[in-house]
């Protein structure tokens, strides 16, 4: 086993991962781990935009009180008017770095609707390209800066009396590295992999939340998952995003009788919260589809969900895209404070797998991308200003021992999407418990990419229902039939205390254990 020091270790490579390392390698050594190809992300495959107040109709206030409605006041007001204050910014930022964000004919940017905002404030790249543009422009900046290793997946983080000093990790040989850090930045993403139908990349497998919980960090609202309405209804394995913005462009859900799906259901009708929307199309008994017929020039505004329809034989002259709901995005994660520190001294998450408490319940669309570059402005900057030397340990071999899961991944994914998906009930989420409780092992199994993903993919399921399970009220993505009401003391946060993976069998009584 060989180890290596850098300043600062990056594990992830999306949005948020390659912001913090652009803005720190201007003076640190920057280290960026991601266990695929640089850029394969969830932020890759972002199409909407990103939201920010660049008008004289819009305000940041206006920004604020739209991402916190759509949180069902969830949310951490403090961190949300910072979020918005800052986004335009960023955004200017991201422009000067070379990103190109669409115009119009006469030169002005374009701004388009999308769910639960009141003016248009999105802007995009690309037509439905936006996340590509954006990791393109970083990724070309970053290798000229940061030494980068792909296909190289982190296994646990190194603690050493509370504090995270960097890494242990492994490539697609099984070769393992251990990875000294001043700073380690988790920006893995969020779980989108735990259901069968989802928009995440296929490596979006709650490795971050995982590898947090397992070193000791403080973790809080995982029973928020966020299912997009509008994902195309063939099967799970050949399932696709079809953006927001084309609801925003004029795209209404039909009902198979042809009838419009939200009407009399929410005040703004196909641009209401995701969480509403996604819910209607759930509880229709008949298929729903995605009416585009009055949208001009669709294939030149959406090129990129065009294409894939294409690939899928949808045939778009007839107007109608089949859609159902899919898993989309964690509102929960690892709890960090403004700059992205943890629990942990040494430990920052960033993006999806932090919880900033940006999106409340529900996430306002196109609001991803931004507490990604936002939130790593601010983590950037602290680092840059507190200096920290890199701790380097004796090198000892040590086994590594990960709790196995007790289903396969397919029986995984089902029991998540029925007990833990869209609709929840107690005897449904206390039995989804008893078959994905991890099973504690004395016993050391082969170390690869599949057997560490299934570990993380059962811990982290397991975490989600257990969140579940005691949120006994309806807020946002959570709805439970049994208490479908939203109740004002479930506001306050919950959190998840995390335990040491050195002793996991000890601390199976201690890892249930919640807090208020």
């Amino acid at each position: 086993m060989n180890q290596v020091s850098t300043e600062v270790l990056v594990i992830g490579s999306g949005v948020a991962g390659l912001m913090v390392a652009e803005l720190l390698s201007l003076k640190k050594n920057v280290m960026i781990i991601t266990k695929s190809k640089i850029g394969e992300s969830n932020s890759k495959l972002a199409q909407g935009g990103i939201a920010a107040a660049t008008t004289e109709e819009d305000s940041w206030t206006n920004h604020f009180f739209d991402t916190i409605r759509a949180g069902v006041f969830h949310n951490n007001e403090e961190l949300t008017e910072l979020l918005v204050k800052k986004g335009p910014m960023q955004l200017r930022h991201l422009i000067n770095l070379g990103v190109r964000f669409d115009k119009s004919l006469n030169g002005e940017y374009q701004r388009c609707k999308e769910g639960a905002h009141s003016v248009s404030r999105i802007f995009h790249a690309g037509g439905d390209a936006t996340g590509k543009e954006i990791i393109h422009t970083l990724i070309n900046r970053v290798k000229k800066r940061c030494t980068i290793f792909e296909d190289h997946l982190a296994i646990d983080l190194l603690i050493d009396e509370g504090e995270c000093t960097g890494a242990k990790v492994i490539n697609q040989a099984g070769d393992t590295l251990i990875i000294n850090a001043a700073y380690t930045l988790l920006a893995t993403g969020g779980a989108g992999q735990l259901y069968p139908v989802t928009s995440n990349h296929p490596a979006i497998t709650g490795d971050g939340l995982a590898m947090a919980y397992r070193a000791g960090a403080i973790l809080t609202d995982l029973e928020f998952m966020q299912f997009h309405p509008t994902m195309y209804a063939g099967d799970a394995d050949r399932s696709f995003l079809i953006s927001e913005a084309v609801r925003g462009e004029g795209g209404v859900l039909v009902t198979a009788n042809g009838e419009r799906l939200m009407e009399g259901k929410h005040e703004q009708f196909d641009l209401a919260p995701r969480d509403i929307v996604a819910r209607a199309i759930y509880e229709e008994e008949l298929p729903v589809s995605l009416d585009i017929s009055m949208i001009s020039k669709f294939e030149e505004r959406f090129p990129t969900i065009a294409m894939q329809c294409k690939n899928h034989n949808v045939d778009l002259a007839k107007g109608m895209i089949p859609v159902k709901p899919g898993a989309h995005f964690l509102m929960g994660g690892v709890i960090t404070d403004h700059v992205g520190r943890t629990s942990l001294d040494g430990l920052f998450a960033l993006g999806e797998v932090a919880h900033t408490g940006v999106h409340g319940a529900n996430r306002l669309a196109s609001n991803s991308l931004l507490e990604g570059i936002v939130f790593a402005r601010e983590a950037a900057e602290w680092i840059l200003h507190h200096h920290k030397d890199v701790r380097k340990r004796e090198l000892i071999e040590q086994d590594t021992r990960l709790p196995e899961p007790s289903l396969s991944l397919h029986e995984l994914k089902e029991t998540m999407d029925k007990f833990v998906g869209m609709k929840r009930t107690r005897v449904g989420l206390s039995y989804a418990l008893k078959l994905l409780h991890p099973i504690a092992t004395d016993e050391v199994g082969k170390l690869d990419f599949q057997s560490i993903e299934r570990a993380n993919m059962g811990l982290v399921s397991w975490l989600m229902a257990t969140s579940a399970v005691l949120r006994k009220e309806s807020r946002g993505a959570h709805y439970r039939a049994d208490y479908p009401k939203q109740l004002q003391e479930w506001k306050q946060k919950r959190i998840l205390r995390g335990m040491y993976q050195d002793d996991w069998v000890e601390s199976q009584e201690r890892s249930r254990t919640i807090f208020y």
